[in-house]
């Protein structure tokens, strides 16, 4: 059984004020909660009998990792109960509470510039944020800088929407203007725009970081100076009215797809 105070606190951590406070967010769903576990401490796991069944061995990994000084609680709960404590229409199985994650900027910015990384400016939509992050899981991208005005990543529906690629994905909140005045200047920076070079005859790089803008915006006037590739993904044909634009998420598909079809081995 759930306690009064235990349905607040969880309740509260829809709140962003309250996630920074604690630095705890929630995670919801088999999936999720299972990849999470892998990778994070969590501090509350509330589970359907039936699930802790099944993850007994991974609950009791995760507790003999975390040590004696760091229990992490356990609760069985019915479904009525999961229900009152869920974000979802559809609660499944499992809530787990987890600790946000303290990643550092600098050994990520070191890491970064062997590779592709993301970076998102001003990306509002929590669904789009967390389908980002699994677009950048499924093409091997593990770094995703945000501006200090992209949605929350630990905002419930991003979690969601990430389908657990939150566990493999390290995000790093930073001013991107000071992000690219301290890079070293010979990283490929590249972004999407109306007027660039056709992404389907551009040279592309193994390395760089690929930025993508507001949904309705774009690259913000501040950040475009530091664009230096700019690419443009046509539409088809060329001579049909089509849509005015994509969705930065599907934007973003195509924009990573397209660099790993052409990967350097």
């Amino acid at each position: 059984m759930i306690s009064k105070a235990k349905i607040k606190f969880i309740k509260s951590l829809e709140q962003k004020k309250f996630r920074h406070k604690t630095g705890c967010f929630v995670a919801e769903g088999p999936k999720i909660s299972e990849e999470l576990l892998k990778v994070l401490k969590p501090q509350l796991i509330a589970g359907e009998q039936g699930w802790l069944d099944r993850n007994e061995p991974l609950l009791n990994h995760v507790t003999e990792t975390s040590g004696n000084s760091n229990p992490i609680e356990v609760i069985a709960i019915t479904p009525e109960e999961l229900k009152k404590i869920s974000f979802l229409q559809h609660p499944q199985e499992v809530l787990g509470i987890f600790s946000i994650p303290d990643y550092s900027e600098q050994d990520i910015i070191q890491k970064a510039t062997s590779g592709l990384v993301l970076a998102l400016d001003g990306v509002q939509d929590p669904g789009n944020l967390g389908t980002i992050i699994r677009i950048a899981d499924w093409f091997g991208i593990h770094t995703v800088f945000c501006s200090l005005h992209t949605a929350d990543v630990y905002n419930p529906k991003t979690v969601q929407a990430t389908m657990g690629s939150i566990a493999r994905v390290q995000t790093i909140y930073t001013d991107l203007a000071q992000l690219f005045t301290r890079s070293d200047g010979a990283t490929p920076v590249y972004g999407t725009f109306l007027d660039g070079t056709n992404i389907y005859e551009s040279e592309l790089s193994n390395n760089g970081i690929i930025i993508m803008g507001n949904e309705g915006n774009g690259i913000s006037d501040e950040i475009m100076p530091f664009v230096n590739q700019k690419l443009y993904i046509p539409n088809y044909a060329p001579d049909q009215v089509t849509a005015e634009s994509l969705n930065v998420a599907i934007a973003t598909a195509v924009t990573c797809a397209e660099f790993r079809r052409r990967l350097k081995k």
